[in-house]
């Protein structure tokens, strides 16, 4: 290891006990148990290096956003690992996902977090049949009456929750979301809560709750989240894209 790759990695050691302390902090707060909670770490625009050495430092779950650049990025790390017998990691494809790139998505992505409509449902089920593979699926819930940024509105979820427990190779997880911009997440997330609850009512298995990053990670926790997304607090600012 060079002396750059030992001095990124005990960066990204520091780091990820920072997370890791306020993720106890937080639990401690809610009255929660961390080990309830998984962390995924967000390595879009960051190189399979990086990934590599938070796996080294016991990172299982990570989140990419891009299409192209995930499938790369992740092809070149599950050979390394292949090749020293190393655990695989769990990919969550957590970006918005176009219907027509859902099938590529499905042959590489264990997790999909942001599922907002039927079509993307059914693209999703005709990949893991032509890829033989189980795909576990959050819904994305909107909190506000803006869906550019993705996410289904409440209203729509009973069916499209309906649609993904239809099919055989899909299994429903819970639901994501991420707060408005602008808006106080604590409200957004309690919000996020009824609705998850609502949704683990009619389908007792999607009991995971996909909030908080970075910046409001404290208050994903004090509303239920089992799933933390966290990119910048780890890795630090995005890289330069040329």
């Amino acid at each position: 290891m060079t002396a750059e790759e030992r001095g990124r990695l005990e960066q990204l050691r520091d780091n990820l006990a920072a997370v890791h302390q306020r993720i106890e902090r937080g639990c401690a707060d809610a009255g929660r148990d961390p080990g309830e909670v998984t962390l995924v770490v967000v390595t879009k625009f960051f190189p399979a290096s990086d990934v590599l050495l938070l796996h080294r430092l016991g990172v299982r779950n990570f989140g990419e956003n891009r299409d192209q650049e995930a499938v790369e990025k992740f092809r070149d790390v599950r050979r390394v690992l292949s090749a020293t017998g190393e655990p695989e990691p769990l990919l969550h494809f957590i970006g918005q996902l176009q219907s027509n790139k859902a099938g590529h998505v499905a042959a590489y992505a264990d997790v999909v977090q942001s599922v907002d409509r039927h079509k993307l449902v059914t693209a999703l089920a005709r990949g893991a049949r032509t890829h033989d593979r189980r795909l576990l699926l959050l819904l994305q819930v909107s909190l506000d009456a803006d869906t550019s940024r993705g996410g289904a509105l409440p209203e729509h979820l009973d069916a499209l929750a309906d649609a993904v427990a239809a099919e055989d190779l899909l299994d429903l997880r819970g639901v994501m979301a991420v707060a408005p911009l602008g808006a106080d997440p604590d409200a957004s997330f309690a919000r996020l809560r009824e609705v998850a609850d609502g949704i683990r009512s009619r389908h007792p298995g999607a009991g995971w709750i996909s909030a908080g990053m970075s910046g409001d990670l404290e208050a994903g926790l004090r509303h239920g989240a089992t799933h933390l997304r966290v990119g910048t607090a780890i890795l630090g600012s995005r890289p330069s894209l040329l």
